[in-house]
């Protein structure tokens, strides 16, 4: 996301705190939204008028355009209010009115909101990688050496999409969700990082599954990973459905697959794909502490 016009903020700060609306926020309360939008430094509100102190936040953070985004998004998250989605549906209307004039619009991707591009008026939202990637798997994974790896994916996979090798750029993107993952949940639960990973595989059948066999890390399958960030609450379940999409494409670097099943490869779906990655790591940064 680029930076946006400042009388974009402007708009966007006054919906955000919505003076003498159903949904006004108070100050500890905007403090409180920004937290867990998980800015990485959250500000003290200082009792200034609600909407310039947050239209001034917006603006000091322009230069980190991740945080922003991760505010817009978390103001029209269902998961955000007590009536859920009815509120949030309306927030997120509210939301991109302002952000049109931008091509910006704010969407439900497996059932959690992303920011996409909009081409054209009355176009679905498209979808890029993550801004601030490298930072925001920083905060993920304390290993520098795997960000390094992933970030190198990450880039090859730009490269591909550059060349027109779209079917090579979805499969990148499946290798950095499987490295990802795998990554969080060995750093972050000392069980699997011992004993392997329990069969927690959703398309199973539980009276199928053994409760004694355990996956060592290093045959760990991606399904399995993206199972086990849900059975942990890490993940939400339309996020992990959409992530098990994003492994379907992936696994198309099997060529028998590709020859059975002909899909037709371009940039909308390398876009596809990168929409539910953008969902599944806003719920491991809402679900998983900070890095010490």
């Amino acid at each position: 996301m680029t930076q946006l016009d400042p009388r974009t903020v402007d708009r966007l700060a006054e919906v955000i705190v919505d003076i003498g609306g159903p949904y006004e926020r108070k100050g500890y309360e905007l403090e409180a939204l920004l937290q867990r939008a998980r800015w990485e430094v959250t500000p003290i509100y200082d009792g200034s008028p609600r909407v310039e102190w947050l239209r001034d936040q917006l603006e000091a953070r322009q230069e980190y355009p991740g945080e922003v985004e991760r505010l817009l998004c978390r103001v029209c998250d269902p998961i955000e209010y007590d009536d859920g989605v009815l509120i949030a549906e309306e927030i997120r209307a509210a939301v991109n009115e302002r952000l049109a004039p931008e091509h910006l619009a704010i969407t439900l991707v497996s059932g959690r909101p992303v920011l996409g591009a909009v081409q054209t008026a009355g176009q679905d939202p498209t979808f890029a990688e993550p801004p601030d990637l490298q930072q925001r798997l920083a905060a993920l994974v304390s290993d520098q050496e795997t960000v390094h790896v992933l970030m190198g994916r990450v880039e090859e996979t730009r490269i591909c999409v550059a060349g027109g090798a779209y079917r090579m750029a979805t499969i990148g993107i499946g290798t950095f969700i499987e490295g990802l993952l795998l990554a969080v949940l060995l750093e972050r639960d000392e069980d699997l990082r011992r004993n392997g990973f329990p069969d927690v595989r959703r398309r199973t059948p539980p009276g199928k599954r053994d409760p004694n066999k355990r996956t060592s890390a290093d045959w760990v399958s991606l399904e399995l990973l993206i199972d086990t960030a849900y059975d942990k609450n890490w993940v939400q379940l339309d996020a992990t459905a959409f992530a098990h999409a994003v492994r379907d494409f992936r696994n198309f670097i099997h060529p028998r697959k590709e020859i059975t099943e002909q899909p037709r490869f371009d940039a909308d779906t390398v876009m596809l794909c990168w929409g539910p990655v953008q969902a599944l790591m806003n719920d491991l940064e809402q679900n998983l502490p900070p890095l010490p």
